[in-house]
């Protein structure tokens, strides 16, 4: 009998784990990671995962005989990726073929007078008639050493660099860090021009130059984030010419530090405190609009949640932040961070930051090695990863790219390259993000209600819904979304344009109730009145 009940357990065991198995399973087979969002309340609320790892690149896979080491950033340009090894002083360019990645080669050196020689030997060819073969030999050599030594470097190779950047012509930009340069080289590596210390009053002539991190936009001006410049991002014209500062951080202090400082402290002692100046950005990266989005990783925790921080940043031309923050708490990550365990403490720190296509951004975080998220109104999409040393988790996630759709995320510990895809649920969120800012409303509202059948408690699909229903005037049945989504705002909105509409269809019959309102009282005390009058008449009459 006990042998029975011993063989019932375990197949009863054997059931319960086959369950468990397959309920790890998205639909399509792939292992389920922890994918979450926030409802309403702020609470946890899992979903379906969003993305999955189609690869992870190691410095074997790529084909490298010297292991990347600690490698600082990735750029995307079309289907090449590039990877700054800032260890072995080096770009790895990568071409992107479907799921094959290829190094096509290694840039640790740029080739030095190669555009401005064959300028400098016309010149000298032009004066040859008048002078005898020795001397034009003397004097072309003369001249090529003169246009070299003034106009060029000496030095062909990099010195720790941090960043690099393509533009539209293809030339490569690369941040230099302790050469004190941005070096512009064209897609054969030959030397354009250098971006250097700027010679100007606002920037302190004892500082060195140490261009961090850089972007280009459309109309090739430089901008780098400088190590030991707070005073924001450093912008360079297109031939070199520094223009100034960009987004400068506040100052962030409290009134009680100021008080101290100011009142209660010596000379001496003021000098020895930290100077109530900004701090500086973490990271850069420019949209497809030229617009600059930057994130900050010094901020007190405690004013994240009042919007004080501002972590995340998009900035204008003249620098200020237009970065649309439409939901109940703004974009800064994880939002129980004080409840969390001993290892995980702490907010959200984005290292860096990509922009896809829709104005859709995502940020990678430090402390938990996390990707957020979020769609042109601040509202967060999904939320996944962690930290470890399996496939989809970090030891130090540095910095963040993408390839349409396709997330790159570089850890600089492991010296590796994960990639990963949508899945058919991210894909859906896209596509009905996409068809709604397209003006298909009507294909956006079904791809939305695709969503919720994936999963019920997505708030976003309740939104997208109501505004595609708002954006078709049928405002009645928005609300009805928008309450589920316990949207007040978009459902304010929608009751105030249908009560507008309502108003115009009964205006005619509202008069009219008005107007009886009105009328009916006068008649009636003027019937009164009337009666009045004729008793008092007919009384006077008997009394005579």
């Amino acid at each position: 009998m006990k042998t029975k009940f011993r063989l019932l357990a375990m197949v009863m065991a054997m059931l319960l784990l086959v369950t468990s198995y397959s309920t790890a399973l998205a639909d399509d087979g792939y292992a389920s990671t922890y994918t979450y969002n926030y409802d309403y309340w702020q609470d946890y609320r899992e979903s379906p995962d969003a993305y999955r790892v189609s690869n992870v690149l190691y410095s074997g896979d790529l084909g490298l005989e010297v292991a990347m080491k600690r490698p600082q950033s990735l750029f995307v340009q079309g289907n090449m990726l590039y990877v700054v090894d800032t260890g072995n002083n080096r770009i790895l360019e990568i071409e992107r073929n479907g799921y094959d990645f290829e190094l096509v080669r290694i840039i640790d050196e740029f080739k030095v007078g190669a555009a401005e020689q064959p300028a400098a030997e016309e010149t000298v060819a032009a004066e040859e008639a008048a002078m005898t073969e020795e001397t034009a030999v003397a004097e072309e050599n003369t001249v090529v050493e003169e246009t070299v030594a003034a106009d060029l470097p000496t030095v062909t190779t990099f010195n720790t660099p941090n960043d690099v950047a393509v533009d539209k012509e293809g030339n490569i930009y690369v941040a230099d860090t302790n050469n004190q340069r941005i070096v512009m080289m064209d897609k054969d590596l030959n030397y354009v021009m250098q971006f250097t210390k700027p010679a100007d009053t606002t920037f302190d002539q004892s500082l060195s130059f140490l261009p961090n991190k850089l972007v280009i936009d459309n109309s090739g001006r430089v901008f780098t984030l400088a190590t030991n410049v707070n005073k924001g991002v450093v912008k360079f014209e297109a031939n070199g010419e520094f223009t100034g500062y960009v987004g400068a951080n506040k100052v962030v202090y409290s009134l009680v530090d100021y008080v101290w400082k100011t009142f209660f402290m010596t000379e001496e002692q003021r000098a020895q405190q930290e100077s109530f100046v900004p701090t500086e950005y973490c990271n850069i990266y420019m949209d497809e609009d030229s617009f600059i989005y930057a994130t900050n990783i010094s901020f007190d925790e405690y004013s994240l949640i009042w919007d004080e921080a501002q972590p995340i940043r998009r900035l204008n031309g003249v620098g200020t932040d237009i970065l649309i923050k439409n939901d109940r708490y703004p974009p800064i990550g994880e939002l129980y961070w004080q409840e969390q365990a001993k290892d995980y403490h702490g907010p959200s720190k984005f290292m860096d930051i990509t922009v896809l296509h829709d104005d859709i951004y995502v940020g990678i975080d430090r402390t938990r090695g996390r990707l957020y998220g979020y769609d042109s109104q601040g509202i967060m999409l999904w939320a996944f990863g962690n930290m470890g040393n399996s496939d989809g988790c970090f030891s130090n996630a540095i910095s963040i790219e993408h390839m349409g759709t396709d997330l790159f995320v570089l850890d600089q510990n492991e010296g590796a390259i994960t990639v990963f895809v949508p899945t058919e649920y991210g894909n859906l969120i896209y596509d009905a993000n996409r068809a709604y800012l397209s003006g298909d409303y009507d294909g956006s509202a079904d791809l939305w209600r695709e969503v919720l059948k994936m999963n019920a408690n997505y708030n976003l699909a309740f939104i997208g819904i109501g505004r595609s229903l708002m954006r078709q005037e049928n405002y009645t049945e928005a609300m009805d979304y928008f309450k589920m989504a316990m949207d007040r705002d978009n459902y304010g909105r929608a009751f105030r344009l249908w009560r507008k509409i309502w108003v115009e269809e009964n205006i005619v019959w509202m008069v009219a109730v008005i107007a009886v309102i009105i009328i009916i009282p006068v008649v009636l005390r003027s019937i009164k009145k009337k009666k009045m009058e004729v008793e008092m008449y007919e009384r006077n009459q008997v009394t005579k």
